[in-house]
């Protein structure tokens, strides 16, 4: 039963083309032209949206930057109001919104529920968070530097930058359009979103809820299209103040090329899980198959590379093989564990790995297996530093063991990547797993647990090509403001309770 594109979402749909959303209004594009969004699990064409133009992007920033004065005009519990509305909205509409998640980048049902429920719940935390963060500014008195009286009061407070540009990835593209969007809004900026191509269907959806909610025109666009034709025209755009992007290495492009705006950027990681020989080993084999392999490997905080000290290697790779062996491999509407990889280009990335580890002679814990873009669990154990997928990252469910000798080498080979999102470490003596952490050149190292960037008002960064910035509610409302400060002047020096 279709529900995308029905009942409060018909006005989103223009025949068979989703419409884009600009100035408070759906519309179709002037271009004529459409882009074709690919069912992973079909290779059919499932949705077509809008192929926007620079002109039309044109038009959405001058609407922003006028819309984006008056927001700034608006009480901040009024702002909140809003968010809590197209929160309620959002969780309401819940069944359609991941009907488009599982179509578009087959995302496991159940998944694609609870992603939309987690987004909800953000909007509304960011709400309440901001209304308390930005409700509070600070006085700074002139005496506590030396040689000078207190004649003078400075009033510092948080304001908005302008326009966030927000580019979440293919992934997570409604959950990381929210956690851009409601920080961006909270804090009294405009926003233009620029959704992933697989994904775009199901964040027109969601951008219908902060419609539904009554949010000023023109504060909000939701524009669709091409990467070659508006991508750099919209990253580059003179009327963008800040951009907050997560995705590959394209990332890395658009930081050489904006302008002098702030950047928030997650690139991916190539996350290590580093096992000591105390570790409780039935919780590192849930871990790794949980951390290596749900949502099929497609995450940028999945277990990428498990470091293993010799010694429980053997007894773990034994643990994750019978759990692997247990796993529902299928189709996305069946709640299937893995399902099938976003693109073709995907899972010939993936297969190169394979292949290439093969030819070096890795040993292959189960047979390869590939339908179209479906590539059944697979892990690969005595990978060795000379293969690829020690370093590179398959965004799939494959799996690479490197045996260590020493918690050094893991260490060092953790480091040596040019990643640093997170990583984790299992042992059972506390001391240990703290002077790992710390030796560790990731933005976060997770103690016994798989890698993860919930809940969302944890921070979350990178080092490295990991990114720049630092996300999580709280940080992500601070990175999207500026400090103003008034100073009062006295003329005379004046002290309390002098």
């Amino acid at each position: 039963m279709a529900l995308a594109g029905t009942g409060v979402f018909a006005e989103i749909l223009d025949g068979e083309v989703y419409k884009y959303y600009a100035d408070g209004e759906w519309r179709a594009s002037g271009s004529g032209k459409s882009v074709a969004i690919v069912n992973p699990t079909t290779r059919k064409t499932q949705y077509k949206v809008q192929a926007c133009t620079q002109e039309e992007v044109n038009k959405v920033m001058e609407a922003a930057k006028v819309a984006q004065k008056a927001w700034a005009r608006t009480p901040l519990w009024k702002r909140a109001e809003l968010l809590h509305k197209a929160a309620a909205i959002l969780k309401e509409h819940k069944a359609p919104i991941a009907e488009c998640l599982v179509k578009e980048i087959a995302k496991p049902a159940k998944d694609a529920v609870t992603e939309v429920v987690r987004s909800g719940d953000l909007i509304s935390y960011t709400a309440e968070e901001g209304v308390r963060i930005l409700g509070e500014g600070k006085l700074l008195v002139s005496d506590s530097f030396p040689g000078n009286e207190r004649n003078k009061y400075c009033l510092s407070s948080k304001i908005p930058l302008g326009v966030v540009l927000a580019i979440p990835p293919f992934n997570y593209p409604v959950n990381l359009a929210v956690s851009k969007i409601g920080p961006a809004l909270i804090a009294g900026n405009a926003l233009v979103l620029k959704p992933p191509t697989q994904g775009a269907v199901a964040a027109l959806h969601m951008v219908h809820c902060f419609h539904l909610a009554g949010f000023p025109k023109g504060l909000i666009s939701c524009v669709t299209g091409k990467g070659s034709e508006i991508g750099d025209f919209l990253t580059m755009h003179p009327g963008v103040n800040c951009i907050s992007f997560t995705g590959g290495d394209t990332g890395i492009a658009i930081s050489k090329k904006a302008g002098m705006v702030p950047l928030q950027m997650e690139l991916g990681g190539k996350d290590a899980c580093i096992v000591l020989e105390d570790a409780d080993l039935d919780l590192v084999a849930a871990n790794i198959v949980k951390g290596g392999f749900s949502y099929s490997g497609q995450r940028c905080t999945a277990v990428k590379v498990v470091l293993i000290m010799e010694s429980v290697a053997d007894a773990v790779v034994q643990k994750v093989n019978a759990k692997l062996a247990k796993l529902k491999v299928g189709l996305p509407e069946d709640d299937s564990d893995i399902t099938p990889v976003v693109t073709e280009s995907s899972a010939n990335f993936i297969e190169g790995l394979v292949m290439d580890a093969k030819e070096k002679g890795a040993t292959f814990c189960q047979g390869y297996r590939r339908e179209g873009n479906l590539i059944w669990p697979l892990l690969l154990d005595h990978v060795r530093p000379d293969m690829r997928i020690a370093w590179e990252e398959p965004f799939g469910p494959v799996l690479p063991v490197i045996r260590i000798n020493s918690v050094e080498e893991g260490i060092h080979h953790c480091n040596a990547s040019n990643f640093g999102l997170q990583g984790c470490v299992f042992t059972r003596d506390i001391n240990k797993a703290i002077l790992i952490s710390d030796a560790m050149e990731t933005g976060t190292v997770q103690i016994n647990s798989a890698p993860a960037r919930g809940p969302d008002h944890f921070p979350f960064q990178g080092l490295k090509d990991s990114g720049i910035g630092s996300q999580g509610i709280t940080n992500s409302i601070n990175m999207m403001t500026k400090v103003k400060s008034t100073v009062i002047n006295l003329p005379s020096p004046s002290y309390t309770m002098g």
